[in-house]
């Protein structure tokens, strides 16, 4: 009897550990942006059945014949609702990509993965190495040669009899990951070389008290958080830079370099270990006070309203009109937002309007319109804002501030006070800022996964363009600032493939632009209303313009100043 309840015992255990090991290898979610700055997202092809890619590598001789292969069979699986694409597994830089795809008229999706890390995570080892994914349940189908068993392993998917990974042995260029490899050597250093990138590139938002989700204010929180935050640097969520690093460069979006990308995931996959040094340097971070005034005491301080905000529920924008006590002409150098309760203010916006100008935001109207835009506060905008040398935002004797707050209740009731600070010039500055908003029409139908939207303005006079600054809501999926020359061809100054509601600063460019009377100048994108945008709170509405977060925007602003000095 115990020999049979030993036998009946190790067939049950077998069973089950043929059930576990019988599901397909889970690799997880990923982003990259391509050679053409289309943002990709493994979990965004969850309409298509399985999303195949190759990795490529340009110096590889031997890969163009197995490229012309890999586009035929695109060409033959095009009515099933399989994805292809390539990945750039050899860490190219992104010209090098451009020339090299270019040069062999490649049609496909090339991938720009510089810091290598989702070409590691897919474990490709060769150029010319095909996986097979399920975006639905993120896992690895397939990995090996471009051969028969491609077309098996994607018949089985469709067929929904696919229940484990293949993986077979593959020929070709060896891929080789420096960075990884020097890190499997020596794993990065958490005191020394991990914790300075949080504390430069996360902890202002992730700290006690700040409006990320969680502190990174000690090793044991930075462990704890490791899964989490390995598939955000992944997918590209944070940092939060959307920009595609090829067009133009801007003072304030938040990089993150190759190498550091590589040391926080590598210390991961490693285990995410605590080190050998005494003291814990995330511990001993002292952040400044965003309660206190950066530059000094302001020239003048406007105090908001106390608003009280409900546990829960939604809350119509509020608008206020703020009366200024000024005699004169005032011009504003720099803008500080001590907002009262940082956790529930989504957004405040500022504007300088006449006595009886009746303002609620102008998002509404779709001509475009130039307006005084003293500053806005936003979700990780702590410092305080100092224009460019030699302008400002005129204040002109007699005019108010109007504040349009948006807050989002978070389940605990509280109350705002938001104050802000003005410094202002002793003497007019050269030249006057303005923000004038390009807005269209729209009418997105319900489930639409790719909808465009564009709009354009001629500009009236010489203009330096100095900032750019995307706004759409939750269906967003991209937008581009582009201006039209004499010939007729466009010239990119901000692109956004991964646009975030959640994150929506001006965008400083580093170079200012001219643009002359008469241009052009255009925006455009995406909406994504499917049930693949994970924001999406209804793909079944058909949406047009609305204020609330569920409705939709298309504006693109455009802050700027007369290449002219002021009179």
């Amino acid at each position: 009897m115990k020999k049979l309840n030993l036998l009946l015992t190790v067939s049950i255990s077998s069973l089950l550990s043929m059930s576990v090991s019988a599901l397909p290898d889970r690799i997880g979610d990923f982003g990259l942006i391509d050679s053409d700055g289309e943002f990709h997202q493994l979990s965004r092809y969850r309409n298509m059945e399985a999303l195949v890619l190759m990795s490529f590598d340009a110096s590889c001789a031997s890969l163009d014949s197995t490229l012309v292969q890999f586009e035929a069979m695109q060409s033959d699986w095009a009515e099933a609702k399989i994805a292809f694409a390539l990945i750039n597994s050899a860490g190219s830089d992104l010209m090098s990509i451009r020339n090299a795809k270019a040069e062999r008229g490649l049609e496909l999706p090339l991938m720009v993965d510089t810091g290598q890390l989702v070409s590691e995570t897919l474990s490709l080892t060769k150029a010319g190495e095909v996986v097979i994914l399920d975006p639905e349940r993120l896992t690895l189908l397939y990995r090996g040669s471009l051969g028969a068993s491609v077309a098996s392993t994607l018949s089985s998917e469709i067929a929904g009899t696919l229940d484990t990974t293949l993986i077979e042995a593959v020929g070709g260029c060896d891929l080789v990951y420096p960075a990884k490899e020097q890190h499997s050597n020596v794993v990065p250093d958490y005191a020394s070389e991990v914790a300075p990138i949080i504390g430069e590139q996360c902890a202002t938002c992730h700290r006690e008290g700040g409006i990320a989700p969680f502190a990174m204010d000690s090793h044991l929180m930075l462990q704890g958080w490791s899964p989490m935050i390995r598939e955000v640097l992944l997918t590209k969520r944070m940092p939060p830079t959307q920009v595609d690093p090829a067009i133009g460069h801007f003072n304030n979006a938040r990089y993150m370099s190759d190498a550091d990308m590589q040391t926080l995931v590598h210390w991961i996959d490693a285990g995410a270990p605590r080190g050998a040094a005494a003291i814990d340097p995330l511990t001993e971070i002292e952040m400044p006070n965003w309660k206190e005034w950066a530059l000094g005491e302001p020239d003048y301080i406007v105090k908001a309203p106390k608003m009280e905000i409900p546990a829960t529920g939604v809350m119509d924008y509020i608008d206020i009109d703020v009366e200024l006590p000024f005699t004169e002409d005032k011009w504003v150098k720099a803008v500080q937002f001590i907002p009262g309760d940082e956790t529930v203010l989504h957004h405040l916006l500022t504007y300088v309007t006449a006595p009886k100008e009746n303002f609620d935001g102008g998002e509404a109207n779709t001509a475009s319109i130039a307006r005084r835009f003293l500053e806005g506060y936003a979700p990780g905008k702590v410092e305080a804002m100092t224009f460019r040398e030699d302008t400002g935002v005129l204040i002109p004797e007699g005019h108010k501030l109007s504040m349009q707050f948006h807050f989002t209740t978070n389940g605990k009731a509280t109350t705002d006070e938001t104050i802000l600070g003005l410094y202002m010039y002793d003497e007019p500055p050269k030249h006057e800022n303005f923000t004038r908003s390009v807005a269209s029409q729209f009418k997105i139908p319900a489930f639409d996964q790719n909808h465009e939207s564009a709009a354009q303005y001629v500009f009236q006079e010489d203009v330096m363009v100095t900032g750019l600054r995307p706004h759409m809501h939750f269906r967003g999926k991209d937008m581009k600032f582009s201006m039209e020359n004499v010939d007729g061809s466009m010239t990119d100054l901000l692109s956004v493939p991964n646009y975030s509601y959640a994150w929506q600063p001006t965008y400083e460019l580093a170079d200012p632009v001219m643009v002359s009377a008469g241009t052009k100048v255009h925006v455009t994108g995406t909406f994504d209303n499917s049930e693949y945008n994970p924001a999406n709170p209804d793909p079944s509405q058909e949406l047009t313009f609305g204020l609330q977060s569920w409705d939709e925007m298309f504006i693109g602003y455009w802050t700027y100043h007369a290449v002219e000095p002021v009179n």
